[in-house]
């Protein structure tokens, strides 16, 4: 049988489930991009909330393209499983998630539930390139912008749709809302705002006053190791749950979640949580953007050329590892003089080594481009300009441009900021060689 309300009462006894009733959870999150990542991150938190007596912090996942994701959770009743990895797994079922909904397929839903009064938190996993930015601000050659502007109440982008969500909470009275972006990316929350009120200006200058009143959009920075499930892991997780559960996720026992401190409307007791609500996330950002996620790169196009499919087996490998360990001291730690490089990438290196995550090289080095371009590019940039050695982040950036070459030489130079490929030297080590004899 399948995990649902209705079964819930049959799951194994060493495995934790929801400390309340989830019929009596009010909705009151609407969450962006359904994924894996927020399902183990996000949703756990809020299902704390629930769990301490706070019964208004039932989400909302929305499925922004495909939706797999969200019949699978609507067929379980929103429920599914955590599989925590560490030494000893933990399971816990999650009953946070109180509706799923695909964006093409019920978009009145989708605007409906952000217009809603219940509604006092949206939350975003859609990844970096789904913010549709060039640059700074949002692009409005993107099609699915061009789309948002000619058809308002059916988009496709996370920033029409808020936009589409905000209209209708104005029109419907207005309450106060937090908008908190979850994705890799600097400035987050003040880059989302920004592309918000440039979409709504084009669609309705009053509506774009309104939302720079009405609603916050604080910087926050995430950090959870989530591996895509498989069917290795929900094997796992039905054995031990005696049920099945085709949304079962999981992740590492490590989680972190920082917020600033600007709210708008209700929110959760965060520090109770343990989340940390602070005035500048940039610090925390900036450790985990250039060291976490810009190893994580760096595994994903050097480890994969040596033959290897995990990030545990990328970082076993003596040579990589103190490819790593170079990276880290020589080019990263004198780009981030301020922060403790060196004490944050020992813990980020054991967290790699975890020998119960299989978290795959090709997961981390989809969308590569614009990863990199948040990751390493800045740093690059701050190294060459002031004399700094830059050998082994452009030895990532080349790996990159092996496995994914471009079609030509105008295709190369697109790739990059113009500032960076301006510098004569920088462009010819970013001219793609062969790839090298594999040891």
């Amino acid at each position: 049988m399948r995990l649902s309300l209705a079964t819930l009462a049959q799951v194994a006894p060493e495995v934790r489930r929801p400390a309340y009733d989830p019929r009596e959870v009010q909705v009151g999150v609407v969450h962006l991009g359904v994924g894996g990542f927020h399902r183990a991150h996000q949703a756990v938190y809020l299902d704390d909330a629930i769990a301490q007596g706070d019964r208004l912090w039932g989400i909302v996942g929305v499925s922004m393209r495909k939706p797999d994701v969200a019949q699978a959770l609507a067929a379980q009743d929103g429920l599914y499983t955590v599989e925590t990895l560490d030494v000893t797994p933990t399971f816990r079922v999650i009953g946070a998630l109180r509706r799923a909904r695909t964006l093409p397929l019920d978009p009145d839903g989708v605007l409906a539930d952000l217009a809603a009064a219940t509604t006092h938190l949206v939350t975003l996993t859609v990844t970096e390139k789904g913010y549709c930015l060039a640059g700074e601000g949002l692009d409005f050659a993107h099609p699915d912008i061009i789309h948002d502007l000619t058809h308002p109440d059916a988009p496709r982008s996370a920033a029409g749709v808020l936009v589409a969500g905000l209209a209708r909470r104005r029109a419907g009275g207005g309450a106060p809302l937090t908008v908190i972006s979850c994705d890799n990316l600097m400035d987050n929350g003040a880059r989302l705002r920004a592309s918000v009120l440039a979409l709504a200006e084009r669609r309705d200058p009053g509506l774009a006053r309104w939302i720079e009143g009405a609603v916050a959009f604080p910087d926050t920075m995430v950090d959870c190791i989530v591996p895509a499930a498989t069917d290795a892991s929900r094997a796992r997780t039905d054995a031990v749950l005696g049920l099945a559960d085709h949304a079962s996720v999981q992740r590492e026992a490590y989680s972190e979640w920082v917020i600033a401190d600007r709210f708008a409307g209700p929110a959760p007791d965060w520090r109770s949580l343990g989340v940390t609500i602070t005035d500048d996330v940039a610090a925390a950002r900036r450790l985990k953007l250039h060291v976490l996620n810009a190893a994580h790169s760096a595994l994903a196009y050097l480890g994969l050329e040596r033959g290897h499919a995990l990030v545990r087996q990328a970082i076993a490998d003596p040579e990589l590892a103190a490819r790593l360990d170079a990276l880290m001291r020589d080019e990263v730690a004198p780009a981030l003089p301020e922060l403790p490089v060196a004490d944050y990438w020992r813990r980020t290196r054991a967290r790699f080594a975890n020998p119960a995550i299989d978290h795959r090289l090709d997961q981390i080095g989809e969308d590569g481009a614009f990863k990199l371009s948040q990751r390493l590019y800045p740093l690059i940039l701050a190294n060459a300009r002031a004399g700094r050695p830059t050998a082994g982040m452009l030895a990532v950036v080349q790996a990159y441009l092996r496995r994914h070459p471009p079609a030509d030489a105008a295709a190369l130079q697109h790739l990059f900021p113009a500032e960076l490929w301006s510098d004569p030297d920088l462009r010819r080590a970013l001219t793609p060689t062969p790839l090298p004899l594999q040891d």
